[in-house]
């Protein structure tokens, strides 16, 4: 099915210049400064690592196996280095469990010394939660990456925190489900550090959270006691739902080992539909008009400005299958029945087009097609990362004033930006502001917080759609939680990790207590 114009074949341009590209890969090479001399924070009064604990940890996950325990300079580097490369710790040593006994051995050991833990799955995090502020020892997750069972009938997975979700995305599919959340970073994330942020992703308008998609955790506290509150059902109201203590709290709380998740049907027919349009009030029209005319086959719904989609194609290469507007959508349908779903879709294609709200577009069932055209929406963070540094902010706004934001702050930085770009997920009132320059300056990034936050709370927003607090924006975190929440907060803390080892300086603001012991 086609609109105006026909639909192009959409691949990686082989004569993008190997300047470009080198001049990308030098700058993601430059180790940025330390997390403790850019930002105001002091280390607690926890306990510094000695060979002594290095040689009970060789002990604990096997003496013969060196691959489980890193200590080389070399070896530990990338492990204390965020994915942005905004900020750096200096932790000297990586451990590698593959059992939930490991971990709480090495949990139970690490409390008694007083040691603090930066507990990590795939390092793909934008909030700096997932990797040490100073010298915490990094418990990464990547050894445990088994794959416990996939019940079709119920369509649950059980499986251990490190799976990686493109791993998980391709074994559930060959069983006839679908994964319930998805997101750009599925070939690193692991499935654990998912749940502990919580993480929305592109289909969540569809599934819903992942508060709602996780059925049970194991979790290990910082004393080292197992919690096993997994679960196989849909419905088990028994008590206190425990576990979604620990999906979001970003392993302050405890860490995730093992998980059981529902993973609905994999729909038999998807549809793609990316649109140009020449206003952000259009934009939100049109998704009114998806909500109402696509209804429960809407499986996705983004918006993309001109900037975000110009600095995907140029970097990477890539074509958009239509011209140029100054806003863009991409919706996806999934349904069961081709001929139902693709006549829906033509309905609502028609009738926006009528009303002078889509201005042209194209759709697709191809896969390849379809991939090609996500391209475009999943590799714009990563586009934006060549231009030397960018400011990301994750937030929720109110959809009448959701694109007011990315205007305004484009006014405030001025030239000191080299692009100011706002794209995400509409269906959800979640935006991705973007503000990249050619380096970190003390100017920009005064001129940015807490005007964002700021900006966000006096709408009644969130802080943090989907990305969390981590280190990054825990002093932010009262724009968005009252003073109760976060003394609850508190509390909890204080019973779960009486000695503030887990995941130190993250989450709770910089007054909370775990942060000054």
């Amino acid at each position: 099915m086609f609109l105006r114009g026909a639909f192009r074949a959409l691949a990686l341009n082989r004569n993008l210049t190997p300047i470009a590209v080198r001049t990308f890969a030098s700058k993601q090479r430059e180790v940025p400064a330390l997390t403790c001399d850019r930002y105001p924070v002091q280390r607690g009064s926890f306990a510094e690592l000695t060979d002594d604990d290095v040689a009970v940890f060789r002990g604990i996950l096997g003496g013969a196996d060196t691959s489980r325990v890193l200590t080389a300079a070399d070896e530990v580097q990338d492990y204390n280095i965020d994915y942005l490369r905004s900020v750096r710790g200096y932790g000297r040593v990586v451990l590698k469990p593959r059992t939930t006994a490991e971990v709480a051995e090495l949990l139970r050991y690490c409390n008694e010394r007083r040691l603090a833990v930066c507990p990590q799955g795939g390092n793909t995090g934008l909030v700096g939660g997932s990797v040490p502020v100073f010298d915490e020892v990094v418990l990464s997750l990547q050894l445990m990456d088994t794959i416990e069972r996939i019940d079709e009938y119920s369509g649950i997975v059980v499986c251990q925190a490190g799976c990686v979700l493109a791993t998980l995305e391709e074994q559930v599919g060959a069983r006839g489900l679908v994964m319930p959340l998805d997101l750009g970073a599925k070939g690193s994330c692991h499935i654990g550090g998912n749940v502990s942020t919580n993480a929305g992703g592109l289909r969540l308008v569809r599934y819903g959270n992942l508060h709602g998609s996780v059925l049970g955790v194991e979790a290990v506290t910082a004393e080292g006691r197992v919690l096993d509150l997994m679960s196989n059902f849909k419905k088990d109201n028994t008590g206190y739902h425990l576990k979604h203590l620990f999906i979001g709290s970003e392993g302050t709380l405890g860490i995730i080992t093992r998980l059981s998740m529902f993973c609905p049907t994999a729909s038999r027919s998807v549809n793609i539909a990316f649109l140009g349009l020449h206003s952000y009030d259009d934009v939100k029209r049109t998704f009114l008009a998806a909500k109402r005319g696509l209804g429960e086959v809407l499986s996705s719904c983004e918006m993309i400005d001109a900037a975000s989609l110009d600095s995907c194609t140029r970097f990477f290469g890539l074509q958009s299958p239509i011209d140029k507007y100054p806003f863009y959508m991409l919706i996806e349908t999934s349904g069961s029945d081709a001929g139902h779903d693709e006549e829906k879709l033509a309905r609502f294609l028609e009738q926006t087009m009528e009303q002078g709200l889509v201005q042209d577009g194209t759709v697709t069932n191809d896969s390849t097609k379809m991939k090609n055209i996500w391209k475009l929406r999943e590799q714009i963070a990563d586009s934006l990362l060549s231009d030397g540094y960018c400011f990301k902010y994750d937030i929720s706004l109110p959809l009448d004033q959701f694109y007011d934001i990315v205007l305004a702050v484009r006014e405030r930085v001025g030239d000191l930006a080299i692009n100011v770009t706002g794209y995400g997920h509409i269906g959800d009132s979640n935006l991705h502001l973007n503000v990249s320059c050619a380096r970190f300056t003390p100017e920009i990034y005064g001129l940015l917080e807490p005007f964002v936050y700021e900006y966000t709370s006096k709408l009644r927003g969130s802080v943090s759609a989907e990305h969390g607090i981590g280190f990054l924006k825990r002093k932010y975190l009262h724009y968005s939680k009252q003073t109760e929440p976060l003394r609850l907060m508190r509390q909890m803390k204080q019973l779960l990790d009486p000695n503030g080892i887990l995941n130190p300086y993250k989450v709770l603001p910089p007054e909370m207590p775990d942060q000054s012991r």
